[in-house]
């Protein structure tokens, strides 16, 4: 019985661990928010994020379409599809409906 708990208990530390660094970064999507857009914006994070809801950053993401709304939003931006992901953490966490504020 304490070989299988232990098993158990490796398995899940195992998946705990491949989840979360298989996950994007709140905090590396406001660090490339601000080295890469917030110049091209002329805005900060907050009012970014702001633009759309948990929702439709969501669905945004989705259909594909995430990358094309950050290029509508800041037309003279040139967001790498490699960050879009990062990116989509960080405005999905302080969207318009989240409460949150970031601080940058």
């Amino acid at each position: 019985m304490k070989k299988v708990a232990n098993v158990a208990m490796a398995a899940l530390f195992g998946v705990a661990l491949l989840s979360g660094a298989a996950s994007a970064d709140i905090k590396k999507g406001q660090k490339i928010y601000l080295k890469k857009l917030k110049a091209a914006c002329g805005f900060n994070g907050a009012k970014f994020a702001v633009k759309h809801t948990q929702d439709e950053w969501e669905a945004l993401k989705e259909s594909g379409k995430f990358g094309a709304e950050v290029k509508k939003i800041c037309p003279k931006s040139h967001l790498k599809p490699k960050y879009e992901n990062d990116l989509y953490d960080f405005v999905y966490e302080y969207a318009s409906d989240s409460g949150k504020v970031p601080s940058c």
